[in-house]
């Protein structure tokens, strides 16, 4: 008997729960759309990963984790409708394709930029927006995400060094501050901003709304590649600025991604190489200038 109940006690503990946590419209999202996502505080993060592409970046390979993982995200608003946002990966020749999709279905585009300097293909990333209904907003971004990955850019792929070796992620976590994620050969820490009431429609727009600041690491201790993005006010743009740039990382963006928020929120996206442990601590050195406090997200 001893050894039955511990059998069902495994068998439940490995048992999926995610789809009975999705609310029933949520579920129907993923499914009318064909993607995978997850639901969790209260938001539910469809993936639209770059999986087609090899995108070398200054000559290194970069995994699609780094970087090019596209997503929309939905959340509830307080007037009988949900919020949705979503950062679209696109090469250059697609983006006015899936712009007019997006907008001819009646989704707002609040913005359009790149995240990397000497990538191939060209990338670029676009911030879609839209109130409604779950069921209805699915069916209005369904034509656009449809269009990615039609059209593959002109040109043979670009062949970039790929860099395979140990990385030490707990010192990486340990330095910054934060726990990350390991995702294939890439180690990402994402930290949100629960100190800025954002709100829309009554919904809190949340790390998992896109308010969030993150590293990505790819790369072994000593030969490493580092992205990502900053999320700050105002006064804190020229300060982390200044960090990254005494610490040798490059500052590639400057830009919003949400339009009409209040406060209004500027994002920063930076590129770096070297030691991994090096980058790190550039990186924290522009955290701390900011009122971004150790509050992970996934």
């Amino acid at each position: 008997m001893q050894r039955l109940v511990g059998m069902l006690v495994v068998l439940v503990l490995s048992t999926p729960v995610l789809a009975q946590d999705v609310p029933a419209d949520y579920a129907a999202v993923l499914k009318a759309l064909g993607k995978q996502g997850d639901y969790k505080d209260g938001v539910l993060k469809v993936n639209v990963p770059r999986n087609d592409l090899r995108v070398v970046i200054d000559g290194v390979a970069t995994p699609t984790p780094f970087g090019f993982g596209g997503w929309i995200a939905l959340t509830r608003g307080d007037r009988g409708g949900d919020v949705m946002m979503g950062d679209l990966v696109l090469t250059d020749n697609e983006v006015n394709q899936v712009m007019s999709a997006v907008l001819e279905n009646g989704l707002d585009v609040t913005a359009l930029h790149n995240h990397f300097f000497f990538d191939t293909p060209r990338m670029y990333y676009m911030h879609v927006h839209g109130h409604g209904k779950a069921a209805e907003l699915a069916s209005k971004i369904a034509p656009a995400l449809a269009l990615i990955g039609k059209n593959p850019p002109p040109g043979a792929p670009v062949q970039g060094r790929a860099i395979e070796g140990p990385l030490d992620t707990a010192g990486l976590a340990k330095i910054i501050g934060t726990p990350g994620e390991q995702t294939g050969a890439v180690y990402k820490i994402t930290i949100g901003r629960p100190d800025i009431p954002l709100k829309e429609m009554g919904a809190t727009i949340n790390a998992r709304m896109g308010l969030n600041t993150w590293a990505a690491f790819y790369g072994t201790n000593t030969d490493s590649v580092v992205a990502g993005d900053i999320a700050m006010l105002a006064p804190e743009v020229t300060p982390v600025l200044k960090a990254l740039r005494a610490n040798g990382i490059d500052v590639v963006a400057i830009h919003h991604h949400m339009t009409g928020t209040d406060p209004a929120v500027t994002f920063l996206h930076y590129w770096g190489k070297g030691p991994a442990q090096k980058l790190a601590a550039g990186v924290k050195a522009a955290i701390d200038q900011t009122g971004t406090t150790a509050h992970a997200a996934h």
